[in-house]
């Protein structure tokens, strides 16, 4: 689904996660767009949301919102929670914990590239994530402004991609344990763009451990992903959530507002997490 001048894009990630815009520039520009509301769902992360908040007023719905990164197996899979209580002292906690392990796996990708003889230093990294999560996006940021890479893409292809030599695997939870997360803190837990991990054959387990919604409308979800995602929520029961997995102004494909749900989609999030 291509912009909609009122309708709501329920994933964008600010400077508090791996974003280049802080909540407040995300704010400006959905109201400069014509946007009637956006979803803040950084990784792991939930400080972004109030600071929206503040910045949008009662000119735009700013829906709470994160992103959880889980692992089942070796495959990544990463959870949507909407409508949360940012306040949840277990919710808090964990996040708490993550961002303290993303942190240390910063430093430790760090050490791995100076052991490589990479020029790269911790405080250039923890420089670029601005006092939010610590991630990849920061260390490849890093490593293009010193010149040991052309740009981010080769600094994740040469050293801290996947199968790269200074990756770090990263900490995870379960699935079932960021559902029971996001639920305990009154929300609503929804898969993130399914069509990217491929494994719509956890879609049932994840309804009994208490997803209610599903990412249909995603960049990279082709047409077919759209239709087989949309008839699987209709079977199943799930809302249809939706958005740009806008990380700022560094992928214009993946711009605020390059996808969106109705405003409706709101108040279908409201009923689920009742349900």
């Amino acid at each position: 689904m291509s912009h909609d001048k009122d309708g709501l894009d329920l994933h964008i990630h600010t400077t508090f996660s791996d974003g280049d815009m802080t909540p407040e520039e995300v704010v400006e520009e959905a109201k400069r767009i014509g946007l009637a509301g956006v979803a803040i769902t950084d990784h792991d992360e939930v400080l972004g949301v109030d600071v929206a908040m503040e910045a949008a007023g009662s000119d735009l719905e700013v829906v709470p919102g994160v992103e959880l990164s889980t692992s089942d197996g070796k495959c990544d899979i990463h959870i949507l929670g909407y409508l949360l209580d940012t306040k949840s002292e277990e919710l808090r906690r964990y996040l708490d914990l993550f961002r303290d392990a993303r942190r240390t796996r910063g430093i430790r990708m760090v050490e791995r590239l100076k052991k490589m003889g990479v020029d790269i230093e911790v405080d250039a990294v923890l420089a670029k994530a601005g006092g939010g999560s610590v991630g990849r996006p920061h260390i490849a940021a890093a490593l293009v402004e010193n010149g040991a890479v052309d740009s981010v893409e080769a600094a994740f292809k040469k050293y801290i991609g996947f199968h790269s030599p200074a990756y770090v695997a990263k900490y995870q939870l379960k699935p079932s344990d960021a559902f029971r997360l996001i639920k305990d803190a009154g929300g609503v837990g929804a898969m993130s763009h399914p069509g990217t991990t491929r494994r719509d054959d956890l879609i049932t387990d994840f309804i009994a451990e208490g997803m209610r919604a599903i990412e249909v409308y995603h960049p990279k979800h082709s047409e077919g992903d759209i239709a087989r995602y949309k008839m699987l929520a209709e079977k199943l029961g799930l809302v249809v959530t939706g958005g740009s997995d806008s990380h700022g102004k560094r992928n214009p494909r993946l711009y605020i507002g390059a996808y969106t749900v109705p405003g409706s989609t709101v108040e279908s999030l409201k009923k689920a997490r009742s349900y």
